[in-house]
């Protein structure tokens, strides 16, 4: 009898397993890989941005030019690359496994079915008789996958997912990515830093739906020079195996002739992700799954069963693993008796692309359609001297503001390392911080993070770095 079970070993399962392990629990994790990780560390955030830093070390190689030094084009050993990557993951993973054993967790390597409410049927992965575990409680972290297009998507080894894609199977000369939110313009900025002619197609008006269009507007800018296409408001209607690559047929407002039925060497369909919630067996249980495929639960991760949590992208969005892991310790509070519940006020999301897109809370697009009445402070980051000595300028920090409490509600970032310096604004939303705060907050210099002040100082009508007087 096992005190707690967690099914799956990604951030929110193994967050879960180690948190429950600390506090006194006895503690099994059941996952098919070797060690914790899921998919974020075997193929996903980790080894995505393993491949992202060599892409920003190729483009400043290039960039540097302007500065007067001048590199050959770089040569790619792409085994070499590859053996990077995978170093990355492994030491990251079988670093966990080891953590693992040292807080006394018992790991099978194994595919978990559900036979009750109580009750656990695990195959293992190599194999064999499968065994059988009663539990107490359980925490299902099963994550989730690529989603593939109905009647669209074609067997063949030149179409590829996320998975496929970080994989590197080669260098194609040509590309095409469908979809244009964060997995696709991750992975189409790696393979044209690496020299590959990148194609995106995105249905919507805009990259990145979901973020606010003034932030995503530096990022295009700087895509339309890096990629060779950016086709929006087009659409795939078809695909098929040519001599040479795949044949795309597509649609799409301005869409010449010519250019509906394209042949790449590659295709990378990066449409988003759908949970993992066919676990077996579990209709067995009195677990609910919604109609869009998400396990219901309540504010404290429990399912309709009531010894049973559910926690990570299985659950809903946003599919990010910093939200799986925060709802892995409320779980698991929860499950020892406490009174928690998973109530963020704001959670970061980060593009890491060239330049990086961050933002959390409120944001200015949200607040639009909830007819809310902000105040919008903008601090352009063409007025930041860290920014002009870095020769990165293109940038801009907004935050969004109640104008009657001056409280933090939201807070948008594009630049160069936006992503490491969204969490003061994640704070300052957590806090209830207000305009005034960040502006007395006094920040180094000279430094990205100053930006948060500055933008606050805009709030004001007294920014030092630039002159926008408040409207009266």
């Amino acid at each position: 009898m096992s005190q707690l079970v967690v099914i799956g070993g990604g951030p929110g399962g193994y967050a879960a397993a180690f948190y429950a392990a600390d506090l006194g629990m006895q503690v099994t994790l059941v996952d098919m890989e070797l060690n914790p990780g899921g998919v974020c560390l075997y193929r996903g955030c980790i080894p995505s941005k393993a491949l992202l830093h060599v892409a920003k070390v190729a483009g400043e190689a290039k960039h540097a030019a302007n500065w007067g030094l001048t590199y050959a084009e770089p040569t790619i050993d792409l085994g070499k690359l590859r053996g990077f990557k995978d170093s990355v993951v492994t030491k990251l993973t079988s670093g966990l496994g080891q953590v693992s054993k040292m807080r006394k967790i018992t790991y099978i390597q194994g595919k978990a079915s559900f036979v009750d409410a109580k009750n656990l049927s695990i195959e293992p992965a190599g194999g064999g008789a499968a065994q059988s575990l009663a539990f107490e409680h359980a925490i299902i972290a099963t994550g989730s996958s690529p989603t593939r297009i109905p009647g669209l998507t074609i067997e063949s080894d030149r179409v590829m997912d996320s998975t496929g894609a970080l994989n590197l199977p080669d260098i194609p000369k040509t590309l095409l990515v469908v979809g244009g939110g964060y997995i696709g313009l991750e992975l189409g900025s790696v393979y044209a830093a690496l020299g590959t002619q990148v194609t995106v197609v995105e249905m919507t008006d805009g990259l990145l739906p979901g973020a606010d269009r003034d932030l995503v507007t530096f990022l295009a800018r700087r895509l339309e020079t890096t990629l060779h296409k950016i086709l929006l408001k087009t659409r795939v209607t078809g695909m098929k195996d040519a001599k040479n690559g795949v044949t795309v047929a597509m649609e799409g407002e301005g869409l010449a002739d010519a250019d509906k039925s394209q042949t790449f060497d590659r295709v990378l369909v990066s449409i988003g992700r759908r949970p993992n919630s066919k676990v077996p067996g579990l209709d067995k249980t009195g677990v609910a799954v919604n109609d869009r495929g998400f396990i219901s639960v309540d504010a404290a991760m429990r399912t309709s069963e009531p010894n049973i949590f559910a926690i990570g992208d299985v659950v809903g969005e946003p599919m990010l693993a910093h939200k799986a892991s925060h709802e892995a310790r409320v779980a698991v509070e929860a499950i020892l008796g406490h009174k928690v519940a998973f109530e963020p006020q704001a959670i970061p999301a980060v593009v890491f692309t060239d330049p990086e897109v961050a933002w959390c809370g409120l944001t200015e697009a949200d607040a639009k359609k909830q007819g809310r009445k902000v105040e919008i402070a903008k601090f352009p980051w063409a007025a930041l001297g860290r920014a002009l000595a870095i020769d990165r300028p293109e940038g801009m920090t907004k935050l969004i503001i109640d104008p009657e409490t001056e409280r933090i509600l939201g807070v948008g970032m594009v630049g160069a390392g936006a992503g490491e310096n969204i969490a003061e604004g994640v704070l300052a939303i957590e806090m209830a911080a207000l305009a005034s705060d960040l502006k007395l907050t006094i920040h180094p210099h000279p430094t990205m993070s100053e930006t948060m002040m500055e933008a606050a100082e805009v709030f004001f009508g007294h920014a030092t770095h630039v002159y926008r007087p408040k409207k009266k």
